[in-house]
């Protein structure tokens, strides 16, 4: 059984997510503490760091933006801009972008920032995808690492020692205390919370044929290059009060466009959606946690006060979890094709990945689905 927030409708699956003796998660707990941040002080604290930085002699940037063209992107170079900095936005390109993706990419650009697209070889990439799937359960895989990677060598190879980050997600989402009001990138982090699940890249040559060669992209700088250039990084979201429903509503007033219906698994339709991937990511999340983008979503406007709990366990118990037949237009077939994947093989790892004790089984223990193979789980709330 699951135990759930009984303010929000997070579960305790959820990694680095703790309940306190209240039953209150502490990413419930890290957003009401929100009301004691002086934001005026941490504005100036910004101004400050951005100073030093600074370019007078127009001999470089003045710092690095990584970007993919989302919302929460878009609104940093919309932020960054009115402070006066003139940046270089970095994008790691997705692994299987969209059409509407590479719109916001182009509409980003035309804000007016030079831009550096770093498309990572894809046969490489597709390979390991399937890497990813298999060996961890997440098909993102390497979009996660290069996201970190790829800005940070950007930084090196470049001389542009400030990276502008949005959120720090263990703020947003929750995470260890010590994390939780961290407001600059390290080695640390980006091995602890970067996505790599465990999964090394010095652990990835060998497999599928793939070579150290191939990994360059996904590799961090090392300690010496980054001492040299001073790289640093720090999370705008730690200076600036974070909300995306707030950045997307900017960004649309800059030229961003939002999907036009609810993006498959989720409640919107202004996020997610770069990559016809991301339905399999966030389906595996369900799979192995019991939550998906709708309940983060969910949660996410509760403690804003834009849900009820009640409107919150309804909106995910209709929307969490459904079997990612297609994502943005796409089908599941034509997502797994590069991976070389058919479908029966994609639902043999669904299963292998699936948390048996969450989801209702039959009387032989065989996990019960309906004709569209949608799992359900044992409760959507606390008994």
């Amino acid at each position: 059984m699951l135990t759930y927030c009984k303010r929000c409708v997070m579960p305790d699956t959820k990694p680095d997510l703790h309940l306190d003796a209240d039953g209150i998660c502490n990413a419930c707990r890290s957003y009401e503490r929100r009301t004691e941040v002086d934001w005026d002080t941490r504005y100036q604290d910004l101004l400050k760091v951005l100073e030093r930085y600074r370019r007078n002699d127009a001999s470089n940037w003045d710092c690095i933006v990584p970007v993919s063209g989302g919302k929460d992107s878009t609104y940093q170079v919309i932020r960054i801009k009115q402070l006066g900095l003139n940046p270089l936005c970095v994008t790691s390109s997705t692994c299987d972008l969209s059409e509407i993706g590479r719109k916001n990419i182009e509409n980003l650009k035309h804000l007016g920032v030079d831009c550096v697209e770093v498309s990572p070889n894809p046969l490489v990439r597709a390979k390991l995808n399937r890497i990813g799937l298999t060996q961890v359960g997440d098909i993102s895989w390497p979009e996660h690492v290069g996201i970190f990677t790829i800005p940070v060598r950007a930084a090196v190879q470049y001389n542009v020692p400030l990276i502008i980050w949005g959120e720090n997600s263990q703020n947003e989402y929750g995470g260890p205390a010590a994390d939780s009001e961290n407001n600059v990138l390290s080695r640390r982090w980006l091995e602890e919370f970067g996505g790599l699940l465990g999964l090394r890249v010095s652990d990835i040559p060998g497999m599928e044929d793939i070579e150290a060669r191939h990994l360059i992209n996904y590799s961090y700088p090392s300690d010496d290059e980054l001492a040299r250039v001073g790289v640093t990084g720090l999370f705008l979201g730690h200076y600036l009060p974070w909300d995306g429903l707030s950045n997307a509503l900017i960004a649309q007033a800059n030229g961003f466009t939002s999907y036009h219906k609810t993006v498959e698994g989720s409640m919107v339709n202004y996020e997610n959606l770069d990559n016809h991937q991301t339905g399999i990511h966030d389906y595996f999340k369900y799979l192995k946690f019991g939550f998906g983008r709708a309940t983060d979503l969910a949660c996410l406007h509760i403690r804003r006060h834009r849900l009820t709990r009640q409107d919150g366990i309804e909106t995910v118990k209709r929307l969490d979890g459904q079997f990612p037949w297609e994502y943005l237009g796409k089908s599941l077939e034509e997502i797994l094709e590069p991976l070389a994947m058919t479908t029966d093989e994609f639902i043999k790892v669904c299963d292998k990945f699936t948390n048996r004790k969450i989801f209702k089984r039959d009387s032989s223990g065989a996990l019960l689905k309906d004709r569209l193979g949608n799992l359900v789980k044992l409760n959507y709330d606390n008994p």
